[in-house]
């Protein structure tokens, strides 16, 4: 209640952190924190409701990987969209909560992408239209990794950043902790590019199998007999479209230079891509 207090406009830091040593300390505290947690974020109070979250976030940061599992569940995840639902707390929750709300799970998507169930109800608010577009975090907000982290955790890759936000999150000055949050979105964003290559490049060899496959049916059909006159368009057509799939993988090659086992696998592709447009050549001009 302290922790929480909407009588106080600025946070209780010591009432926060007492609150996240008592989670800690008692056995059962990661399951019950986040019910008295949900209670408080659900207030029609607005500062208690702020704090509360405020309270939430130091305890993901504190409290270890029983606090982690709690909030990942269905269960919690629930009671944060109550507050977005217009079906539920959404018609009177005021738009700084909701925004609030709206941040603390997007962050969890990228703290946390081992765990599908925050993922799958980021993407049901965006697909119900309750969120319009994925939050940018405002440059006061400071949105620390977890500790501890999930192993290959985009705070791991790059050891000279870790260390300098490290360094930053330890200070006592709003402009470190300003230029630690900048930093935090500098990786998050490095990470969001770097997976939608990997989204890029697992489309792209992906048509390029089916392409091939295809192909590789109907010119078998070819040696066999007369293909029909929509085998000869489609055909036709799965030749074009290799020749634009071959630009594509020229470009994916270019950004996967640093991967060895990502340029070789579009190597492979771009191999059946070549061999499959020779064979159809072939088979054409034979025709």
């Amino acid at each position: 209640d302290k922790a929480t207090d909407p009588s106080v406009p600025e946070e209780n830091w010591e009432c926060i952190q007492r609150f996240c040593d008592q989670v800690n300390a008692d056995i059962e505290g990661p399951s019950l924190a986040p019910r008295l947690l949900a209670h408080k974020i659900q207030s029609p109070q607005e500062m208690e409701a702020l704090h509360a979250l405020t309270v939430l976030e130091t305890c993901v940061n504190n409290c270890g990987e029983r606090f982690h599992s709690e909030i990942a569940k269905f269960r919690f995840l629930n009671q944060l969209i109550k507050v977005l639902s217009p079906k539920y707390y959404g018609i009177w929750s005021s738009e700084k909560v909701k925004s609030r709300v709206t941040e603390v799970i997007f962050s969890w998507t990228v703290w946390f992408p081992q765990e599908v169930k925050i993922r799958d109800a980021y993407q049901m608010l965006k697909k119900q239209g309750i969120v319009k577009e994925d939050p940018k975090l405002p440059e006061d907000k400071i949105l620390p990794p977890p500790s501890p982290r999930p192993q290959n955790s985009i705070f791991d890759t790059d050891e000279e950043k870790s260390k300098l936000l490290a360094r930053l999150l330890k200070s006592s000055h709003s402009e470190d902790l300003q230029a630690a949050n900048r930093l935090i979105k500098s990786m998050i964003k490095e990470e969001q590019e770097k997976s939608a290559k990997v989204s890029r490049r697992v489309d792209t060899i992906s048509e390029v199998s089916e392409t091939v496959k295809r192909m590789d049916q109907l010119l078998e059909n070819c040696r066999r007999q007369e293909l029909s006159k929509s085998d000869q368009e489609t055909l036709q057509t799965l030749c074009q479209r290799c020749e634009k799939l071959r630009p594509l993988l020229f470009r994916l090659a270019s950004e996967a230079v640093d991967d060895d086992e990502a340029l070789a696998e579009i190597l492979q592709a771009s191999d059946r891509l070549a061999q499959a447009l020779g064979q159809c050549r072939r088979a054409v001009a034979g025709r």
